[in-house]
């Protein structure tokens, strides 16, 4: 049986309320529902808006102002830009998928870890350290194979916008080329050219 989804609503005062335990709850709450990989929606009490991504926002937010921030102020000029972009959509696709593949060789190198240290093993960041010092080898390989994802989701993002852009400019015609061709010149006169010499009788 699929879990349930765990619903918390939120009020006008800001309070968050979580209805399966029937009871209010804090941001810092809703973070240990992420790690634990919990499945949870928030909705505003009075109208049912999903405000889940707020939420998640809000989150973020303060693990970036709590002293070791992840994204740098370029990065986040950069994410800024792309807002009402006709690349928003696809960056917001290519980052999402290249998240899903760190993610998925993080899972992998955990597994690795409790394969030499046991099952039982927290992976803190010492054994990090002494793992990937006598994994080097296991490590450039699974890196390696996460940069050619990364690299090959670039190259479809790529191949899309050229697609779109063929699409788009399809119906033009412009001066030389015939509609529909791109790049392969016409048999019609430049008109800049001198004309043909008709030779004399």
């Amino acid at each position: 049986m699929a879990d349930q989804i765990r619903l918390i609503k939120k009020y006008p005062n800001r309070r968050l309320y979580d209805t399966q335990t029937s009871s209010y709850i804090t941001l810092a709450d809703v973070k240990e529902l992420v790690l634990e990989h919990g499945i949870f929606q928030v909705v505003d009490a009075k109208s049912g808006e999903d405000l889940t991504r707020n939420i998640l926002l809000q989150i973020i937010l303060e693990e970036e102002a709590g002293g070791a921030p992840m994204f740098t102020s370029d990065l986040l000029s950069q994410m800024i830009r792309f807002y009402g972009n006709a690349m928003q959509g696809m960056m917001g696709k290519y980052l999402e998928n290249n998240i899903k593949a760190f993610t998925d060789m993080q899972a992998k190198l955990q597994d690795q870890v409790r394969s030499v240290y046991g099952e039982n093993a927290t992976v803190n960041q010492d054994l990090w350290a002494q793992f990937l010092n006598f994994q080097g080898p296991a490590m450039q390989s699974m890196m390696g194979a996460y940069m050619e994802q990364s690299k090959k989701m670039y190259t479809q993002m790529q191949e899309q916008l050229d697609s779109q852009t063929r699409n788009l400019f399809s119906g033009f015609t412009f001066p030389g080329f015939p509609p529909g061709m791109g790049g392969e010149k016409s048999s019609v006169a430049d008109p800049d050219s001198e004309p043909p010499v008709t030779p004399k009788k």
